[in-house]
């Protein structure tokens, strides 16, 4: 069988790789902490799953319409037109089977062979993986740590060519756990703005600012008509395992990303979506209980991991991921995290976001605070 050689430029998302490494060793008898996976470690609130319940009992089992169902697309509108303080019409909201295919069906309904895609790196895998696969040009833009691990707006300006079609954008941030400040958001708009440049803003992690507000390029005058705001439930809601997602996007991508849906998926499932509903207009209490736990364990991680001998790390402002800096333990990211593996601790090289991350890791505090206090333990002992 011969394959594609598209599938060449398809990379993946090592966290579910180091998982199924994890599972096979505790398969083998051996405990593991997980620090790996980006997953609340919570349930999805009982008022959402039943609304699924009853969904299911209402009928709600059936094909829906590709873009989603509309008194689904409705509450996601008022949702988001409270969120950034202007109208979003439920028109411009499309439901997908999780936030990734947001990603992907953008990609693809922009970018054509050759053309440019500014992205962060250290940044989620999958930014980059789909550029190359579509055939675009990934290219990265450096969060360095010295920034809090933003980018520098005058780099990505001297980025720009003529072929630059987006630019990608991730605040709270995963891997790094960094915010973007509202002046760079300003200047990148405007950036945008002047080079007819699409951004795709990915604001998966919105609910969970440890003490800063949201603040999205969506909200500038004007750029409603060139912003593709990725959001979903799975972080907000512990929702990871129901795939439900959305994009609101400007006008004239709803019908192409709607057909590429048809294409593909076909329609997002109906009683996941009709449990949406509940998630946005029930109690949020579920949301600022578990923003409150991870801000007390980032404050244990951060605490823990710069009492190793050869780590250092910034304290995150939000999301619940810690980008620690191992460059003074002497080994790479990668051998680092395959030593505490070894050793019953699952995290991230932090190469694993890109080339960028070398000389740092990807701890998840989606874990208890008794779990996770033992696994800086672990990894003071290997690096004594």
């Amino acid at each position: 069988m011969k394959l594609s050689t598209k599938l060449v430029r398809l990379g993946t998302e090592t966290a579910f790789e180091v998982l199924a490494k994890a599972k096979k060793l505790e398969s083998q008898g051996k405990k593991i902490i997980h620090l790996e996976i980006g997953e609340p470690d919570f349930e999805t609130p009982d008022h959402i799953k039943s609304a699924a319940k009853k969904a299911l009992d209402d009928g709600y089992t059936h094909y829906g319409p590709s873009p989603g169902l509309m008194e689904v697309r409705e509450v996601i509108a008022d949702h988001q037109s409270s969120v950034h303080g202007k109208k979003i019409s439920p028109e411009n909201v499309i439901i997908t089977p999780g936030a990734k295919p947001i990603m992907f069906f953008s990609i693809m309904a922009l970018i054509d062979q050759g053309d440019e895609v500014i992205y962060p790196n250290p940044g989620f895998p999958i930014y980059e993986s789909m550029i190359n696969y579509v055939g675009g040009k990934a290219v990265p833009v450096q969060l360095k740590e010295e920034r809090g691990f933003n980018a520098d707006v005058d780099q990505i300006e001297s980025l720009i060519s003529s072929n630059t079609k987006l630019i990608i954008l991730n605040s709270p941030n995963n891997p790094c756990g960094s915010v973007m400040d509202k002046d760079d958001i300003r200047r990148i708009a405007k950036i945008a703005s002047g080079n007819d440049i699409v951004i795709l803003t990915d604001e998966v992690y919105k609910d969970l600012y440890f003490d800063d507000v949201h603040e999205s390029v969506f909200d500038f005058d004007g750029m409603e008509n060139r912003v593709i705001i990725l959001d979903g439930f799975s972080k907000s809601y512990a929702m990871t395992g129901w795939r439900l997602g959305y994009g609101v996007f400007p006008n004239e991508m709803v019908e192409p990303v709607s057909r590429l849906i048809t294409n593909s998926v076909s329609c997002t499932s109906s009683f996941s979506q009709i449990a949406a509903i509940a998630a946005l207009t029930g109690s949020q209490d579920s949301v600022g209980q578990m923003l409150e736990e991870f801000k007390i364990r980032s404050d244990i991680v951060v605490e823990g991991l710069n009492q190793i001998k050869g780590v250092s790390c910034i304290s995150p402002k939000g999301a619940f991921y810690a980008f620690p800096n191992i460059k003074d333990t002497g080994y790479s990211s990668q051998q680092l995290s395959d030593l505490l593996l070894e050793n019953g601790v699952a995290l991230l090289p932090g190469t694993s976001f890109g080339k960028f991350g070398e000389g740092y890791l990807r701890l998840s505090f989606a874990n208890s605070r008794e779990n996770i206090k033992q696994a800086l333990d672990i990894m003071k002992k290997v690096l004594e």
